[in-house]
């Protein structure tokens, strides 16, 4: 039995490689695959923490929203929108100067914000003092921002304080976020759910962050409420938390069960290839919301989502969508959809654009691909790149690399330093090294490691360690654990061992899962334990039609298809028993073909009652060669009815020689009757 993972293929990390999340990014979405770059893309002043939003004061100066992004009213202001870029805009501009300067208050607002989004702080000041002092809310809260922006932050927060008590939901966002980088918690929770609860996106945003780091179950709704108004980064954080949130079934981020270690289980079930439902299928919406945005993480998750559900070609829109936005997984993740469309040629650009910016599972499949292509220094090189940018994958990749190539002490260095760093593989194949090296003692703590962690070649590996120290029933709980995790190998040692035992019923489950992951000896052994509960068939009656085949006769023949003999030859005997002689020919030949001397001679058999006694004769000479007895005395029989009497001899000795004893009795009375003939 060979040690399962020595000189394996490269490790198939999938799309997305596991790293350490930083900031608030929970453990979850690292596993899932997100970057590290913190838990939100930033797209305006309105979405930093320190960056207050301008009001863009109206003509009452009553009116008050975020005009830095499109993130929380759905349309494309930036300061600015309204500067002197056009003749109305201009003629606008002159107008409230006029009426500022003559002491109008909503004017002095309107042409204070405009000034300041144009960043003429100097020419705004005055304005916004002159309206706040009138008691316009919408110029106190610029005025803070003015004044934050020149860095008298205290002086800021006491005008943002005066805008949110007269009850600017801006003011009370910014003043929320004051007394949150202030470390106020409870100050800036009071400040910012005034502002979300008068139903501004971004007061609502910063509340649920807020939450959302302290665990609070309400950050979900007030993300929702951030998202429903066409806030981007709320519609993705939504989804993330609908993706992390346990629900009844173990499905993982993208809707699809879970298979492994990990976070909890996802969203509702999905059915078939359709879109997941629940909270699995309102993720996928909010991704799609912010990926529609331009959110280039939502677009990555989508992608990731459309591809599991099995449809490449939306996948592939949105992962480039965000790999041209900058985002190096999607970049890696249109490479392996590329790779697996055929088109090598363009996955390996997009690998190293993604490679290139430091994404280590690129790195790792540009060094299978150059490998594969027999260019070892150049795949090395990439291996080395992706174990620099923290992927331990490449010191496992170098292994291998090293392995193929006969460099053992190098591919022991690469798998040792990948052990070392939890690979499981790299610990199992470092075990295997150790064995091949004679070195059980230092292989073992490897495998038990790599096992541990969930390695399941390193499981079956512990369970031939143990077997070959004669310690079954320690191998027993090796072998049932890796056959538990899918081992073909391992369910078959399973199964072989129960049907030492005598539990039949236990051991028929084994091999079941054994055969249909494709092991032809546990093909046949199950079909030897149907066989063995079923009558043998007899011969089929003049007229009536061929019996079907039986479920253990197609566990036969499903073996011998793939080349086991002892399977071929009772595949022959059960089709021969029910008259299909074509079938019998066809198995009894591929056994002898390959080696099988009792399929040697039933195929001898077969031609000698269809008269080709020529024919059988060289498969019985075959067989008999072999060590069959009973085809050397079908031999010795065949001399003697064509008088060759001193051949008969000398076959009837070979068949008394070579047993079993029915037939050296009968070997012995002819090889006698024979010689009485040659005296006589």
């Amino acid at each position: 039995m060979e040690f399962m993972g020595d000189r394996a293929t490269l490790l198939e990390t999938g799309r997305f490689i596991r790293r350490r999340a930083h900031l608030d990014e929970s453990a979850s979405d690292a596993a899932s695959g997100s970057p590290v770059v913190g838990d939100k893309e930033t797209t305006g002043t309105c979405e930093t923490p320190g960056a207050p939003e301008i009001i863009k004061a109206t003509e009452t100066a009553e009116t008050a929203g975020c005009a830095a992004t499109a993130e929380n009213t759905g349309t494309e202001e930036t300061g600015g929108a309204e500067s002197a870029e056009s003749p109305e805009s201009a003629e606008s501009e002159a107008r409230h100067s006029r009426a500022a300067d003559a002491g109008d208050t909503a004017s002095m607002s309107v042409l204070g914000a405009l000034l300041l989004r144009r960043g003429d702080l100097d020419g705004a000041e005055p304005y916004l003092r002159g309206a706040t002092a009138e008691g316009d809310r919408a110029a106190a809260n610029n005025l803070g921002v003015l004044l934050h922006q020149r860095g008298y932050v205290d002086d800021a927060a006491g005008w943002w304080r005066i805008a949110a008590v007269a009850g600017s939901a801006p003011a009370a966002h910014a003043l929320g976020r004051h007394y949150r980088e202030r470390g106020d918690e409870p100050g800036a929770e009071y400040w910012l759910r005034q502002s979300a609860e008068q139903g501004h996106a971004l007061g609502a945003y910063a509340l649920a962050e807020l939450l959302e780091h302290r665990g609070d179950v309400g950050a979900e709704r007030w993300l929702r409420a951030a998202a429903e108004q066409g806030h981007r980064e709320a519609a993705y954080r939504l989804a993330r938390l609908l993706d992390r949130s346990p629900a009844d079934d173990p499905h993982d981020a993208f809707g699809w069960p879970r298979t492994g270690p990990g976070p909890s289980g996802r969203g509702a079930a999905r059915t078939g290839n359709g879109p997941a439902t629940g909270r699995a299928g309102e993720a996928e919406q909010w991704y799609r919301q912010a990926a529609a945005r331009g959110h280039r993480r939502a677009a990555l998750h989508l992608g990731a989502i459309l591809e599991r559900r099995g449809e490449p070609k939306e996948a592939g829109r949105w992962y480039l969508v965000s790999a041209k936005a900058g985002e190096a997984r999607a970049a890696c993740a249109l490479g392996f959809l590329l790779r697996d469309a055929g088109d090598e040629e363009s996955a390996a650009v997009w690998w190293l654009r993604a490679a290139q910016e430091g994404d280590g599972n690129a790195a790792n499949a540009l060094g299978a691909l150059h490998a594969a292509r027999g260019e070892q220094q150049t795949a090395e090189r990439w291996y080395r790149a992706a174990m620099d940018a923290g992927d331990v994958n490449g010191a496992y990749n170098l292994g291998l690399l090293c392995a193929a190539q006969d460099r053992t002490p190098q591919a022991e260095q690469w798998y040792r330093r990948a052990a070392y760093a939890g690979h499981r593989e790299a610990a199992n194949a470092l075990a295997v090294l150790l064995l091949q090296a004679d070195d059980a003692t230092g292989a073992e703590p490897w495998f038990s490691k790599a096992a541990e962690a969930g390695s399941v070649d390193a499981a079956f590996n512990l369970g031939i360690l143990y077997s070959g120290r004669d310690e079954d029933r320690t191998a027993l709980v090796w072998y049932e654990r890796a056959a538990a995790a899918g081992h073909t190998e391992a369910a078959l040692q399973v199964g072989m061992a129960l049907l030492h035992q005598g539990e039949e019923q236990e051991a028929e489950r084994h091999l079941r899962c054994a055969a249909g992951g494709g092991s032809a000896e546990a093909a046949f052994r199950l079909a030897g334990v149907l066989d063995s509960r079923q009558p043998p068939p007899g011969a089929p009656a003049l007229g009536e039609p061929m019996p079907a085949k039986t479920e253990c006769e197609e566990w036969y023949e499903r073996a011998a298809e793939q080349g086991h003999r002892r399977a071929q030859v009772r595949a022959g005997m059960l089709a021969a028993a029910r008259g299909d002689m074509e079938s019998a020919a066809r198995w009894y030949r591929a056994a002898a073909e390959a080696g099988s001397r009792n399929g040697a001679f039933n195929l001898g058999l077969l031609l000698a009652r269809e008269g080709g006694e020529r024919e059988a004769a060289l498969w019985w000479s075959r067989a008999a060669n072999d060590g069959h007895g009973r085809a050397a005395l079908r031999l010795a029989l065949l001399a003697a009815r064509r008088g060759e009497l001193t051949e008969g001899q000398r076959w009837c000795a070979r068949a008394v020689e070579l047993g079993p004893a029915e037939v050296a009795e009968r070997a012995a009375r002819l090889r006698e009757a024979l010689h009485q003939e040659l005296t006589a």
